[in-house]
């Protein structure tokens, strides 16, 4: 069937095709396709122009409802510049106050004259732009000036420039230390010296090290520019910040023009060394001290400036025609001139050939060195430190300590008994308390020394101290009653060897005299002037109980004892504010009850806990006194935040657990307690005891100068600075802790009688004044006056010749050795004053480290000024391209992998 219909499909269709060549002929085909092509063609005409009619309908729609307006180009840029220019008006008004504002407006006037104009104006007429520009600075001023008002300056000044200051001081010791450790002569001391300060400095920062931008002048450059850069997106408004073409030019006048040549000239140590003669130029050099430095100058450089220049002086006067008494004058002068020439070229060789001298060993080698008497030596507070060393290295130190306290005890006893005496010619009755009180402090002496439970205890005859307990049994205790072990004591030191005999062998002796200048001058210079004497008379303190500070309390168990502070308020005495606390107290045992009320201020409770501390080492880990606040410590909030504080320090000190482990601290928490006037002036002389076991102070290598100096200083401005400072500068830490302790009493009394009580308002009232309107006007008009004088752009002063800068350093120094006064050789010795005023003129000698400091003020000055913008974070990250940063995480990535590997 299929096939069927296929054969008939196929037969009607060429049936088809033959009927239509026939009746067509054979050129129908053609015609047939041609037509097909024609209508096809002309349905694609029609419907592309039926399209295009209905698409510009449609888009002339969609321009007037969706999209925006185009621009029509440079017809209208020609348009714009045809108009005339708005005239900008430019608000003179900068900071408030018109003795500023007048000097800065004319810093600006003389900015873009001197870096803008004198090339602007060979390309364009207009001064819109420079308008613009000028516009920008004084909106920067502007808002500068606002953020500086609102900023509190005096921690900046107090704190923060002091803690750098002598961070920077603490990583230049260490780098000298590490180099003199290494002891390699070869390499250049001057480029060594700064690669290992950069490596001690990011060992102590942990985060940041300074050494590309202050060793590379195109980091350096760069630096700047990223740093102005951000300052200008913080005080400029977003329009002008991103006009990028002002913008570049602020930052170039403002790192180029500005920062850079004020940081160079900062950092020169020329400048400096200038400085310091100018600022000391009232003080004469005398020949000794310059002598001094000749002779200590481990610089070639100098040696032979120095050199040249008496030769040449030599020479003139070789040349004067004189006669008479002036010729006398003459041969002196050339006599002295040809001295310092030897002594010059003697040193250098010394330094050429590397065999230098160390005095000290020199003279313990030598052995023939004058003698210092023991009793000399306890009481000269140089002399006393370095034995003390020697014999904390024998182990004679109980001994030791036990002369110094005995010492002591027996001064403050007598004080006490004169007072006792005076007491009862007025009709006051207090013999059996003060007698009480005495027993109490000789049990003190005896357990702390002489008993068995003493560790370490004093080794002397038994039958002496069997005597001397007796005593304290059966007899009252009076100021003589160690007197006779105090002199067999004093005799063992003296002639046992292991002590004062051995002492004087030992490189301590040597060192010892070279702190108190003996070493060329065997004649001593003690105490016959009274420098050697210490505090209230006596060569050291003692564990002195304060008799008057102990109260007469029961020693009954059964008494109770509970305190908490009610209420707290400020007073004003005499002009002066301070804050009060009461404090409620209830005493309870089997037979009565009492309560009363104390009122106690928080130097009060500082004291209170110095002596406690003092005297009961073990509470100073336990008890925590609430910190001390300078500034700002009258608010309501801060007042009842520190009545919490103590509140809880009451409660931990009235815990009878610790009264039991501490039975004699009840005497001090009662004298706290009672109802009088606390007596706080009678602890100052406990204090100045040594402990029997030295405590060790805790001063890492590697860390910075941090805040908190000690607990008792901390509010004291002028004391933490003068303690900080001399810490780092004489490497007071380093040195024995009873020395330090002394000083710093030594400060605290100086302080207190220069200026009172009130020295911290003095500080704050200067700082003011630092700040004030005035004195900013005038730092202004100085930094105008030193780069356009006279109104005229200053040309770049030519580095001066190096033999006259090294004769300046000279100088320098020989002025700093000479203003020293000589007190303070007396109380640390000669040799450390020397090394340390030497250290600190040392370290401005380089024109990197100097680099270093500025910009770490300069760093500290910007986050106290914006600390909402973490630029603690950015300079970070601006120095993340410090190669001794990343030879840091090398190292301490290899140090680290181990133990990772491990675990």
């Amino acid at each position: 069937m299929l096939a069927e219909t296929s054969l008939s499909i196929w037969g009607w269709g060429s049936l088809g095709v033959v009927l239509f060549l026939i009746t067509f002929g054979p050129f129908a085909i053609f015609y047939f396709a041609f037509y097909i092509l024609c209508f096809v063609g002309g349905g694609f005409v029609v419907t592309l122009l039926f399209g295009k009619s209905n698409s510009e309908k449609y888009l002339e729609q969609c321009e007037h409802s969706f999209l925006p307006c185009t621009s029509v180009g440079i017809p209208k840029c020609i348009e714009e510049m045809k108009r005339e220019a708005r005239p900008i008006k430019i608000d003179r008004r900068l900071t408030g106050a018109n003795i500023i504002d007048e000097p800065l407006q004319q810093v600006i006037q003389f900015s873009l004259r001197d870096y803008v104009q004198y090339w602007y104006y060979t390309l364009s007429d207009d001064e819109s732009f420079l308008l613009e520009i000028r516009q920008a600075l004084q909106y920067a001023l502007v808002q500068f000036s606002a953020r500086s008002k609102e900023t509190d300056w005096q921690p900046y000044f107090t704190t923060r420039l002091v803690d750098d200051f002598g961070t920077h001081l603490r990583v230049f010791r260490k780098a000298q230390q590490r180099i003199a450790e290494k002891g390699d002569q070869m390499k250049d001391q001057a480029e060594e010296l700064v690669d290992t300060f950069f490596e001690v400095e990011v060992e102590m920062e942990k985060e940041v090290c300074r050494d590309l931008v202050c060793t590379s002048p195109k980091d350096e450059e760069g630096f700047l520019r990223d740093l102005c850069e951000v300052l200008l997106y913080i005080l400029l408004p977003p329009g002008d910040f991103q006009n990028k073409i002002m913008r570049y030019f602020v930052r170039e006048i403002l790192s180029r023009g500005i920062l850079l040549p004020l940081i160079n000239q900062l950092s020169d140590p020329d400048y400096i060394n200038q400085y310091v003669i100018w600022m000391i130029r009232d003080s004469n050099c005398n020949y000794e001290a310059f002598m001094n430095i000749i002779k200590l100058s481990d610089n070639i450089g100098e040696l032979e400036a120095v050199k040249d220049k008496a030769s040449e002086e030599l020479q003139y006067l070789r040349s004067l025609d004189t006669a008479g008494d002036d010729i006398n004058t003459i041969k002196n002068q050339i006599n002295s001139l040809l001295y310092v020439i030897k002594v010059c070229d003697s040193r250098i060789q010394r330094l050429q050939s590397g065999k230098e001298i160390d005095t000290v060993k020199l003279a313990a080698n030598f052995g023939k060195l004058c003698t210092v008497p023991l009793d000399h030596i306890l009481v000269d507070n140089v002399a006393l430190q370095f034995f003390m060393d020697y014999m904390q290295q024998t182990g004679g130190q109980a001994h030791l300590f036990f002369w110094m306290t005995v010492e002591g005890y027996r001064v403050t006893a007598q004080q006490q008994l004169e007072v006792l005496q005076s007491r009862q010619k007025d009709g006051k009755h207090q013999t059996n308390q003060t007698k009480g009180l005495l027993r109490a402090a000789a049990v003190g002496v005896y357990e702390q020394y002489l008993s068995e439970k003493a560790s370490p205890r004093v080794n002397i005859d038994d039958n002496l101290v069997a005597k001397l307990a007796e005593t304290l049994n059966h007899e009252d205790p009076t100021p003589e009653i160690f007197d006779d072990i105090q002199r067999k004591v004093y005799e063992l030191m003296l002639r046992d060897e292991r002590f004062y005999p051995s002492f004087k062998q030992n490189v301590l002796y040597v060192r010892m005299l070279a702190e108190l200048d003996m070493l060329k001058d065997p004649s001593f210079r003690g105490s016959d002037d009274g420098e050697g004497e210490s505090f209230n008379g006596s060569p050291t303190g003692s564990i002195n109980l304060s008799l008057d500070d102990l109260s007469n309390v029961p020693s009954d168990e059964t008494v109770q004892l509970h305190a908490y502070i009610s209420d707290t308020g400020v007073c004003n005495d005499h002009g002066k504010t301070y804050a009060l606390y009461a404090i409620t107290v209830h005493r309870r045992n089997q037979n009565s009850e009492e309560t009363w009320k104390t009122y106690r201020r928080y130097s009060d409770f500082h004291d209170f806990h110095m002596r406690i501390t003092e005297q009961f080492e073990n509470l100073a880990n336990i008890l925590k006194l609430p910190g001390k606040k300078t500034f700002n410590n009258m608010d309501r909030e801060f007042l009842e935040k520190r009545k919490k504080d103590l509140n809880a320090y009451l409660q931990l000190l009235l815990n009878p657990e610790m009264m039991k482990a501490s039975p004699a601290l009840a005497h001090y928490v009662y004298d706290f307690l009672e109802n009088k006037a606390y007596s706080k002036g009678k602890g100052d002389f406990a204090r100045k005891v040594p402990p029997l076991i030295q405590k060790t102070y805790s001063d890492p290598d590697h860390c910075r100068v941090a805040a908190p100096i000690d607990d008792n200083v901390d509010d004291n401005i002028p004391l933490r600075v003068m303690l900080l400072l001399m810490d780092e500068v004489f490497d007071l830490k380093e040195r024995n802790q009873w020395l330090r302790r002394n000083i710093k009493n030594l400060l605290q009394q100086l302080i207190r009688a220069t200026y009172g009580d009130t020295i911290n308002r003095k500080i704050v009232d200067h700082v003011d004044w630092m700040t004030s309107p005035e004195q900013v006007a005038d730092a202004v008009k100085r930094f105008r006056d030193a780069f356009w004088p006279n109104g005229i752009l200053a040309e770049t002063v030519p580095r001066r010749d190096k033999a006259i800068r090294m004769r300046t350093r000279v100088a320098g120094k020989t002025k700093l050795l000479e203003v020293m006064p000589d007190e303070l050789k007396h109380i640390i010795g000669a040799e450390t004053t020397r090394k340390g005023i030497l250290r600190v003129f040392e370290m401005f000698q380089h024109t990197q480290l100097n680099k270093r400091m500025v910009y770490v003020f300069l760093e500290r000055f910007l986050e106290t000024l914006f600390p909402q913008n973490k630029f603690h974070e950015l300079f970070n990250k601006l120095h993340s391209r410090s190669k001794q940063m990343q030879r840091y995480k090398q190292r301490l990535h290899t140090t680290q992998a181990p133990s990772l590997q491990k675990r």
